[in-house]
């Protein structure tokens, strides 16, 4: 009659000795639950056919945060891992927000874990967890996760590559960029949703020092270069934005292009090559067709890495100002051409060598081809 959910991860640690230890060879999450909003209806055997009130899930978080903390303080938790917009915002239904107001579930649960960690004497809640799954629809109502073909139209595609900028852009207007259904624009009174900086602003607030994770997230355009840009976008702007984790929630069938996004980062030159382990901060002055992200290589000083995103459907002169280059700069693409030709051949969608050009001062110009990732490697 009883899940004594303490005693289950003491377990994990008798199964794996030391996973929760001062100094870890890995750290150790433990996200508490799974979409509670939606018990009623997921887990009615274990919920039953009423949902859980925000007053009670918050009572059980502190509870079952106090006992694992009491037993492995070093543990890092997140929580409460929503499903969507609508659990962010009033608890599926529950409450009564206001698109600028600190009404929201976040609010109470975020004021509410700061008074009981400061009782503590320790956070109980270290990561605030969310998914977000795009909510951009087609004209025809068709969500982009579920534009899973190899052929779109331009609107479809730029609904999938302009989707990350509900992330993070507090100008963006999904409605004005085609999306038929901006439900979730509409809800926040007409206003860019601009979630990651809206969370932000209430931790800042309410809970200095919690982090922020969106541990499912997918973008839709699985078998088209449109999902290659978007998760690339979805990965700079986690990156770029201080998320602590976040997790790509694979589709059914397949999703190479989606995949290749990871490896605009990693790996790019199949040599191992990775992007910079210090983010540069950067800005667009046309974020709607080209963004960059920009990084520095502890390991290697003078090496910077850019990964530059042409979401338009025409070539864009690019130039990147404001770094320190020196040396030869190594380009590494992925346009639908490429990406074609690798998928037709059952190869993984990845960069490939675009040549190279001499780097220095502080400003590189580039071309970046239409609907395309390039990968610039400076040292």
């Amino acid at each position: 009659a009883n899940v004594y959910m303490d005693e289950f991860v003491w377990a994990l640690n008798q199964k794996l000795p030391g996973i929760f230890a001062a100094s870890p060879a890995h750290p150790t999450f433990i996200n508490l639950d799974n979409e509670p909003e939606l018990w009623n209806s997921t887990h009615l055997e274990v919920q039953g056919p009423n949902p859980v009130t925000s007053t009670n899930y918050i009572n059980k978080t502190i509870a079952l945060t106090e006992a694992i903390k009491d037993q492995f303080p070093n543990a890092i938790i997140f929580g409460p891992v929503h499903y969507g917009f609508e659990g962010i915002y009033s608890w599926q239904g529950e409450l009564s927000p206001t698109p600028n107001g600190t009404n929201w579930f976040p609010d109470k649960y975020l004021t509410a874990l700061k008074t009981a960690s400061t009782t503590y004497g320790h956070p109980l809640v270290d990561v605030y967890d969310f998914h977000w799954y795009a909510e951009d629809y087609d004209s025809n109502g068709t969500r982009v996760l579920d534009l899973t073909g190899a052929t779109l139209t331009d609107a479809q595609v730029q609904l999938i590559v302009q989707s990350p900028r509900n992330l993070w852009d507090p100008t963006f207007n999904d409605q004005a960029a085609g999306n038929s259904n901006p439900w979730i624009y509409q809800t926040l009174g007409n206003t860019p949703i601009n979630i990651l900086g809206r969370l932000q602003a209430k931790i800042n607030a309410e809970n200095p020092g919690m982090k922020l994770s969106v541990s499912e997230y997918e973008s839709g355009g699985w078998n088209h270069i449109a999902g290659t840009i978007a998760q690339t976008d979805n990965l700079g702007i986690f990156g770029a934005q201080g998320v602590f984790a976040a997790s790509f929630w694979p589709p059914n069938g397949t999703y190479s292009y989606a995949m290749a996004g990871f490896r605009a980062f990693r790996d790019f030159d199949g040599a191992n090559s990775v992007f910079g382990d210090t983010s540069l901060q950067s800005t667009s002055s046309n974020v709607a067709n080209v963004v960059v992200y920009a990084s520095t290589d502890s390991t290697t000083p003078g090496r910077v890495v850019f990964v530059s995103i042409n979401r338009s459907t025409s070539s864009q002169v690019v130039a990147i100002n404001g770094a320190t280059l020196s040396g030869t700069a190594h380009l590494y693409q992925m346009t639908a051409a490429t990406a074609a030709t690798q998928n037709s051949g059952g190869n993984p969608v990845a960069p490939v060598a675009a040549g190279t050009m001499p780097a220095s001062g502080s400003s590189l110009t580039v071309t970046l081809p239409a609907l395309s990732v390039t990968t610039i490697d400076v040292h």
